[in-house]
This record gives structure tokens, C-alpha cells and sequence, in this order.
């Protein structure tokens, strides 16, 4: 008898009949085969699909509830799966109590599931801020009843696994990069306002905050803000006025809140005081807009704009770091921790020759995530997909990759048609 279950309802005895999908989503050869091995187990249930089909006649069947507890040994003692990373460490933000908040890290298949309803939220902020923008662009008093729901629901994702949205927000085009930009950083401020401990309506803030930082740039003129040659001294002062024009944008908007004006006008600002537009310093600047500063800047630098190409988010992150004055140190080692040197979803090159995909990353090893294989640069052929711990092994990361330049169109968790 044939029966559709979901991955974490897998054990061991049982008959594979099929997996959807094509071999670059799961590691197996064949689709069909009796699951007898601990390490075939673990690697289905890490498997980019969100369940498989079994056969009761060849293999086991689904364990009665009363059952499943019995099989506690097919994990390790704690109760995880042997394969999973541990628990990432959060930091406190200024002012807030040493507590250590521990995150539980996410199966592969939570992972999968919240892949797909980040990118139905996308999807949908699009219309949201362009409507949004629109308005702003035309004069008009902006209603953010919306971007306040939006912010919701992006926050809900982040909440149960950060990498999801915020490597889909990522995958920004040069047409939409001024309303995806908004959304981007609007995921990173509430990733980041977790990792810094704050509270659910500070997170809230943060959000809507990073949503709304760059409203102000529907005041200046579309050929300014899309020209691809070097702008001129006047046409620079016309950007650089997006953040007072912003903070008056939003002080027409009745219960905004206090975070969403301060970042609009002060993300900016630079902690040596040579930022804009009042040269503020450390001290006089807040904890949301030196989160708004990082944020932005980030995306920037990491998005294809009509004027450059976008880095790869490792040299960003050396770029940045190595801007003396520019940002907050204890806010920028937050920011590194909550977004990752190698976000999940990035294609790289190993040291073996390999490309892989970035499947999960942890704070404790920034620079040695877990990797999923699938080409060899070598031999110019296909892998079969393997999941490996970098921080476990001799291989290393030694550059970003471009799939495109290996006749490679679809990256596992990445779509790139």
C-alpha cells in the first residue's frame, strides 16, 4: 500500500517508493529503496521536499502515537537529531540584561515549508510597498495598514527561521530593487532586533522601522535615483535629502512610531560623525538607527544596482568591518551573527574544486557552514548532492560562486530562472 508521509514521520524499515522531485533535490540515485541505515535516515529527513511516498507492503508503516517515544534511540540523548547543528547563541543589546537566548535550529523540513511561505510573503510585500511607495510618491499621506500587517507576517518568518526570507528577499532584480531593498532590510532589522535580545514590540518597531527607512527617496526623481553614470554634486545633495524627506513623509502618518522616524532620518549617520544629515556621533545616535545603518548598507552593497554590480555578502561584510567610524562595533558583530558570513542559499566554491549551497550556518562557525555538493568545477559534471560539515572536515570556502557561468540554472534552494 502506497502512503504520502511527512519526512520527520520516517524510520528506519521502511520502503521508499518514490521522492519527489529531481535528483539535485535529494542525494539518492535511486528513488526506491528500504531505508537501513541510521546515516540514509538522517539524509532523507534533511531532504529539500516535504514528504515522500512509502510502501506499508515491502517495509515498515507509520508508528502508532503510543509508539514513537520508543524510538528515542534513533536520536541522540538530548533528544536531536545526531546530524543537527547546535543551538546558536544570542547577544544581548545595550542596556539589556546577559542572558543568553538559545535558538533551537531548524530540521530541513521546516526549512523547506518556511522557504515556501516566505516567498508567498515576498511575493506579496511587492504590491504592498509599491502601493505604499506610490503614494508617497504623489503626495499623498501614506496608509500603513498594510505595511504593518506585512510586518507581521515577515516577522513570523524570521521568527521561525531567519535564513529563509532574508536569502529570498535577497534575490532582488535592478527594476524593483528600491521597493525589495525596503523589505530586505525590514527582515534583517527584526533578525537583527532578535539577535540583540529586544523585546516583541521593539521588534515590531525595528520591522517597520526598516520597511519604511527609505520612503523619503520617492521625493527625488526617478532619472536620479536610476542613473548609471556618477551623479552630480547637485544631484548627490537630492539623494541625500531622501532622510529628511522621509522624516516628514512620516510625520503625516497618524500613531507612527518613534523608531520608524528615527531611523527614516538617521540611518545615515556614521558613529565618527561624518555621516548625514547632522553629523551626529556615537553616543547621539540610537540603537535603531545604528541597526537601520548596518542593515542598510548591507543590502545595498550586496544587490545588483544600475550603476554596479552587487558584492558578495563576504566582501561586504570585510568591507564594512573595515570602515573604521562607520558603524557600531557591538551592533555589527550582531548583525554578522544574525545574517552569517555565508547567508543560507549562497552557491560557493570549495577548496576541492566543488560548488555547493549553503543549507545552515552557525554562529560558533561563521566561516564553516554546512554545504550541500552537487557539481564538480573539475570535471565539469554533476555530484551526487551531499551534505557536508565544514567545520567538521579539512574542505574550506575559498570564493562566492556563479552557477550561470557553469551552465548551472537551478542551485538546490535557489530558483534562478
Amino acid at each position: 500500500m502506497l502512503k504520502s508521509i511527512a519526512l520527520t514521520q520516517l524510520r528506519l524499515g521502511m520502503y521508499v517508493h518514490s521522492i519527489p522531485g529531481g535528483w539535485i533535490n535529494h542525494p539518492f540515485w535511486r528513488k526506491s529503496f528500504k531505508i537501513e541505515t541510521l546515516e540514509d535516515l538522517q539524509t532523507l529527513r534533511e531532504c529539500p521536499v516535504e514528504e515522500v511516498t512509502i510502501d506499508t507492503a515491502k517495509g515498515r508503516d507509520i508508528a502508532p502515537e503510543h509508539e514513537i517515544d520508543d524510538e528515542a534511540d534513533e536520536d541522540d540523548e538530548d533528544g536531536h537529531d545526531k546530524a543537527a547543528p547546535p543551538a546558536g547563541i544570542a547577544i544581548a543589546h545595550e542596556g539589556a540584561s546577559a542572558t543568553v537566548a538559545v535558538r533551537k535550529p531548524a530540521t530541513r523540513t521546516e526549512t523547506a515549508v518556511e522557504r515556501e511561505r516566505a516567498a508567498r510573503i515576498i511575493s506579496s510585500s511587492k504590491s504592498t510597498v509599491l502601493n505604499m511607495f506610490s503614494e508617497a510618491r504623489m503626495g499623498k499621506t501614506v496608509d500603513v495598514k498594510d505595511a504593518a500587517e506585512l510586518v507581521t507576517e515577515i516577522t513570523s518568518s524570521v521568527s521561525r527561521n531567519a535564513d529563509a526570507l532574508i536569502s529570498l528577499a535577497r534575490l532582488k532584480t535592478t527594476d524593483d530593487y528600491t521597493y525589495m531593498h525596503s523589505v530586505a532590510v525590514c527582515a534583517m532589522m527584526i533578525s537583527l532586533a532578535n539577535q540583540l535580545g529586544m523585546t516583541q514590540e521593539q521588534i515590531k518597531q525595528a520591522g517597520m522601522a526598516g520597511l519604511l527607512h527609505d520612503v523619503g527617496k520617492m521625493a527625488v526623481p526617478l532619472d536620479i535615483l536610476n542613473k548609471p553614470a556618477k551623479l552630480t554634486e547637485e544631484e548627490f545633495a537630492s539623494v541625500r535629502s531622501h532622510t529628511v524627506q522621509g522624516h516628514g513623509i512620516l510625520q503625516q502618518i497618524e500613531g507612527i512610531g518613534e523608531a520608524a522616524l528615527d531611523v527614516s532620518l538617521h540611518h545615515h549617520e556614521k558613529i565618527d560623525g561624518s555621516g548625514y544629515p547632522f553629523n551626529l556621533k556615537a553616543d547621539s545616535i540610537s540603537i535603531m538607527a545604528k541597526m537601520g545603518a548596518v542593515c542598510d548598507v548591507y543590502d545595498a552593497i550586496t544587490s545588483n544596482r544600475p550603476y554596479k554590480a552587487g558584492w558578495d555578502p563576504a566582501r561586504s561584510i570585510r568591507h564594512m568591518a573595515a570602515s573604521a567610524g562607520h558603524f557600531d562595533p557591538i551592533t555589527m558583530e550582531a548583525f554578522v551573527k544574525a545574517i552569517g558570513i555565508y547567508p543560507t542559499g549562497s552557491c560557493v566554491i570549495l577548496q576541492s574544486g566543488r560548488l555547493g549551497v549553503v543549507v545552515d550556518q552557525r554562529p560558533e562557525h561563521l566561516l564553516n557552514p554546512r554545504i550541500k555538493v552537487f557539481y564538480s568545477t573539475t570535471s565539469r559534471m554533476p555530484l551526487k548532492p551531499e551534505i557536508i560539515d565544514l567545520a567538521r572536515g579539512s574542505d574550506k570556502i575559498v570564493a562566492y560562486a556563479d552557477p550561470a557561468k557553469w551552465g548551472i540554472r537551478n542551485v538546490p534552494g535557489i530558483d534562478l530562472q
